[in-house]
């Protein structure tokens, strides 16, 4: 589901400015997580200090990642240079999960990370473009890449038991909150109304914010942080599949070298030794 976001991004952006096209996922997901929670009930954030903490994974999670990302292809930054960027989570993630969540990585592990990066670069190097970053679309990636290594780790450590579902609609809305007045302010919520805008809204709504994400929530309570996210180095890899099912675009022999390194690092750092500090 996050490989292929990349390609439903690109395709909902042409129609809606990233602060409106957010502004309208959100709408709609609030939407499509009420019938979920009037049937399953689950239980509410139970304090307002637990609700504050709900609230700011969110935005780290949903509104300030997403803007970012969304905001680096919208200026003409090509998908491969967004997934290459934000590919550096887990690196991010190993590093702070030694120093504040007592996780010690095995030598193996470290070399996996560093063995999965150098393949997500292989997969996107065709992709690659340097005379495609301008300022402002580094400046919207590093904003992203903060916001989706700050978000998951806040959320591990901060809400460890709340319920995903009704967590989800609580972040929804505060992340609808804060792009609302930025949409109308810098776009004007300017909206072309298409099947196309309809149909990367319901997909990413309902495959990538809710279920996506919850199943990344679900496995960080479960496992190693390192060892979760260094998963989310195989996303340009179904990128690259569904760009070749659906749109014929057959990947170079280095991208298919970089699709076996990348799985090679994945799984050095799932087969390490790692263990709590203590």
């Amino acid at each position: 589901m996050w490989g292929s976001g990349y390609l439903a991004t690109k395709i909902g952006i042409q129609y809606a400015a990233p602060f409106t096209f957010l502004s309208l996922r959100y709408a709609f997901g609030l939407l499509c997580l009420l019938p979920v929670l009037i049937w399953l009930r689950p239980k509410w954030p139970s304090s307002r200090r637990e609700f504050a903490h709900v609230v700011a994974a969110g935005l780290l999670m949903h509104a300030i990642q997403l803007s970012g990302s969304h905001y680096a292809q919208y200026l003409g930054l090509s998908a491969g240079i967004v997934a290459l960027v934000l590919a550096v989570q887990p690196l991010l993630t190993a590093m702070f999960a030694t120093r504040w969540l007592q996780e010690r990585l095995a030598p193996r592990q470290w070399a996996g990370v560093a063995v999965g990066l150098a393949g997500v670069l292989l997969v996107v190097w065709h992709k690659v473009d340097v005379r495609e970053l301008s300022l402002g679309a580094l400046l919207a990636l590093v904003v992203s890449l903060a916001g989706v290594t700050a978000g998951t780790l806040y959320q591990r450590v901060y809400c460890p038991t709340v319920d995903l579902y009704s967590a989800a609609w609580v972040q929804f809305a505060a992340s609808l909150v804060l792009l609302v007045p930025l949409a109308f302010a810098f776009e004007d919520a300017k909206v072309q109304w298409t099947w196309a805008l309809f149909g990367s809204i319901a997909f990413l709504v309902i495959l990538a914010s809710i279920f996506a994400v919850n199943a990344l929530h679900s496995l960080m309570r479960r496992g190693q942080a390192t060892r979760v996210t260094s998963i989310l180095y195989l996303t340009p890899i179904f990128a690259v599949v569904l760009e070749y099912l659906l749109f014929g675009v057959v990947p170079s022999a280095l991208a298919l070298a970089g699709i076996g390194v990348t799985c090679l690092g994945v799984a050095l750092v799932a087969a390490g030794g790692a263990r709590r500090l203590e």
